[in-house]
């Protein structure tokens, strides 16, 4: 088994692989035959990205990383139920996993809906109203907080309900809010720019060193 990293190694890795994902200078690790071999009988992934299931938004990719990497979790708009937390769990306690990343982007349909919801008092169709009824909440409790919802961007509200989802994610689940206290735990809020590529940080959670 490799060595387990700390958080601050795992956030390095991560940052490392998407300045070269922006660079262009990408090095496509662990996507070699012999790497699907290790991978045979076990997995050790470094990190576990929560993000949301626009095709545009592949963690793989973005962050330059391959097989055996990354424990990746995706639903529309990043929306979290117990099936997610339960998965997470799964990744922060069987596999050891230091860094869960929660990773929005813009011009994300989830939060467009949900907005669009709020200002209008219409419903959309179907199970897509789950989506938005799990958005909605980072949404009320901003805007509650701060002013109308018309005095928002949709890119506020975005980086609103990334912060909230992390902070879900470490108040509903017991094991993972021990994972932090121990500090073998960090959960990171990140922000995708589909124009650049870049990852931008939104919020942490833990200790991952110095943030620059």
């Amino acid at each position: 088994m490799p060595t387990q990293l700390t958080p601050a190694q795992a956030w390095q890795k991560l940052k490392d692989g998407n300045e070269r994902f922006v660079s262009g200078n990408v090095k496509h690790p662990s996507q070699s035959a012999d790497r699907r071999k290790e991978l045979q009988i076990t997995q050790n992934p470094f990190a576990t990205i929560f993000g949301c299931s626009d095709s545009r938004v592949a963690a793989e990719i973005i962050f330059d990383r391959g097989l055996g990497d990354l424990f990746v979790v995706r639903t529309a708009g990043h929306t979290v139920d117990t099936t997610v937390i339960g998965t997470i769990e799964y990744a922060v306690n069987l596999l050891d996993t230091p860094l869960i990343i929660v990773l929005g982007h813009d011009k994300c349909g989830a939060i467009h809906a949900a907005a669009q919801t709020l200002a209008s008092g219409e419903q959309p169709s179907g199970f897509i109203r789950a989506l938005t009824d799990r958005v909605i909440p980072s949404i009320v409790g901003f805007t509650k907080q701060d002013g109308a919802l018309d005095q928002f961007t949709e890119n506020q509200l975005r980086t609103e309900h990334v912060k909230h989802t992390g902070e879900m994610l470490h108040g509903y689940s017991a094991a993972i809010a021990a994972a932090v206290a121990e500090g073998r735990l960090a959960i990171v809020g990140l922000e995708y720019d589909l124009e650049d590529g870049k990852a931008h940080l939104v919020n942490v959670i833990g200790d991952i060193g110095e943030v620059a």
